[in-house]
């Protein structure tokens, strides 16, 4: 569906149904250069299971217009005006990587509007390499190839996907580049500057999940157990030999942590 938040004109994917707000709602929060491609399958769980599903494409993103929000604290209050919009009271916020900062301080900025979060590939702080920062800047398609390899466990970069006939390396790199752009730089850019993550998750009073890859290059495991341990409220789920992309490496395992 489409929405008008903060006067952008929106997607939002509904998991496959019609968005119904008398159903608890969940809202999926894509990472850095993605979209709401990367819920497909967990949206769509949540949607058949009793819940109102939100994935939106984030301004700038996708099928959304508009520019990208230049920091986390901006799409943490673009998050707010999005329930606003959709006439949702309160939700729980499902984050993967930039998402999952977007997620915590919407929790902390807005506590009256979140029921719990969930932060998948979560750390803070959140730092880029310059080299990907460059990179991304300047449009060369090395920062693409950096995201999703860096991003995807040793095993996914050789195939596996328990979908027949996808490619996880490939499927990553094509949705990076129909990306806008410099998207994915102001996304990384947002990540490598957001300084209050430790700060945030301690004024978060709401329930949270971290689901977290053992082998995570993007943001390695003692970043997500630092913020962990900065939460008041915390169960955390560590996959095993799982990289950063774990919607699509561990759809299974991230669902069954998700409490699906």
């Amino acid at each position: 569906m489409r929405l008008a938040v903060e006067g952008i004109e929106t997607f939002v994917a509904t998991g496959g149904r019609d968005f119904d707000v008398t159903l608890p709602t969940a809202v999926f929060i894509h990472g850095g250069g993605m979209d709401h491609s990367a819920w497909a399958l967990h949206s769509r769980w949540f949607a058949y299971h009793g819940h109102g599903v939100l994935a939106p494409d984030l301004p700038g993103h996708g099928k959304s217009d508009g520019k990208p929000p230049p920091t986390i604290a901006a799409m943490a209050d673009w998050i707010a005006a999005l329930l606003e919009a959709a006439a949702v009271k309160t939700a729980r916020l499902i984050g993967h990587s930039m998402g999952s900062l977007v997620a915590l301080d919407a929790a902390a900025r807005h506590p009256g509007r979140v029921s719990d979060i969930a932060l998948i590939g979560a750390g803070v702080p959140m730092p880029v390499g310059a080299e990907l920062l460059k990179a991304a800047e300047h449009g060369d398609h090395a920062a693409i190839d950096m995201v999703s390899l860096w991003g995807l466990g040793a095993t996914a970069t050789e195939g596996g996907c328990l979908a027949p006939g996808l490619w996880m390396l490939g499927g990553a790199q094509r949705v990076l580049e129909a990306a806008r752009p410099r998207v994915l730089f102001s996304d990384l850019s947002a990540c490598d500057a957001y300084e209050d993550g430790l700060d945030a998750a301690a004024r978060v009073t709401v329930p949270a999940t971290l689901i977290l890859g053992e082998r995570d290059l993007m943001t390695p495991l003692r970043a997500g157990k630092s913020l962990a341990a900065a939460l008041p409220q915390a169960r955390t789920t560590i996959l095993a030999g799982a990289g950063h992309m774990l919607m699509a490496e561990r759809p299974d395992e991230v669902l069954a942590a998700l409490g699906a």
